[in-house]
């Protein structure tokens, strides 16, 4: 299935290193014929950081989809009884937002919108980005892959020598993982080889 025509929605956190990696990864959904509706997490909206202000980044991704980001939990909600969007994907997703998806926590923007998507059992992507993955998110991971309508896009360890418990997503994968989970299929392989 190709995304020609699906409205996408792409939630960000506050992985900040991976903002580089991921707007490319809209630019290939958008350039694939998608109508794509950014949301931000509250300090992916806020917080400035050596990878770049945080306000431009909104900008950019705003001028590169072309639609109104979503920045509050108020404005996520109707996700779910509109039935906004065919499919989210959650690019980065820290660990915070992994722990917190797995216990059903809707704090932000982000969680919010996929808990009001996923009720309508529409398919939920990760996108991982945690220092952590192998380590206290180890089963928040395990919890999320065993749980209907949720898919990650395939990762692996990005330092093991410095960082043994860092994972983060294959970022260039976001667009055929993406076209699977519309399907109901999981991308394989899920865990590969260190970057």
């Amino acid at each position: 299935m190709t995304l020609s025509g699906h409205n996408v929605g792409v939630a960000f956190t506050g992985s900040f290193c991976m903002n580089a990696r991921v707007k490319a990864a809209v630019k290939e959904i958008v350039a694939a014929g998608a109508n794509v509706i950014p949301i931000f997490s509250f300090n992916a909206q806020t917080i400035n950081s050596r990878f770049g202000n945080a306000a431009d980044f909104v900008k950019e991704i705003t001028e590169i989809t072309g639609n109104k980001p979503i920045l509050t939990i108020e404005d996520a909600e109707p996700i779910g009884p509109k039935d906004i969007v065919d499919i989210v994907v959650i690019a980065p997703c820290t660990g915070n937002t992994l722990a917190k998806l797995s216990s059903g926590i809707t704090d932000t923007p982000v969680l919010m919108a996929a808990k009001a998507h996923i009720r309508n059992g529409n398919p939920l992507v990760i996108s991982v980005s945690t220092n952590d993955a192998l380590g206290m998110n180890l089963k928040n991971i395990g919890t999320l892959l065993n749980t209907k309508n949720i898919y990650f896009v395939p990762f692996g360890q990005d330092d093991y020598v410095k960082k043994p418990n860092s994972m983060i997503a294959y970022t260039e994968l976001i667009v055929p993982t993406l076209e699977l989970a519309l399907e109901g299929k999981q991308i394989q392989p899920v865990v590969r080889s260190p970057f």
